[in-house]
């Protein structure tokens, strides 16, 4: 990635990444994990690096309006 960006196209990055990250948490967060073959701790373990990638852009756009007990 050679590309020079300035601050508001990074910014449109980020906010593309965190809501793609948003769609699969909502989306690993609904699938049943019963079909065949499927792993529900798999289905589990995904929706949860979601959230924490969602989690982590979001702090990046909006410092320090995030929890910091967990």
């Amino acid at each position: 990635m050679t590309d020079v960006v300035d601050a508001d196209e990074l910014l449109r990055r980020i906010r593309v990444a965190r809501d793609w990250a948003a769609e699969r948490e909502a989306e690993a967060g609904s699938l049943p994990g019963t079909g065949e073959g499927a792993d529900p701790t798999a289905a589990g373990v995904d929706r949860v690096v979601f959230s924490v990638v969602r989690e982590v852009l979001d702090e990046i756009i909006n410092p320090g309006t995030h929890s910091r007990s967990r």
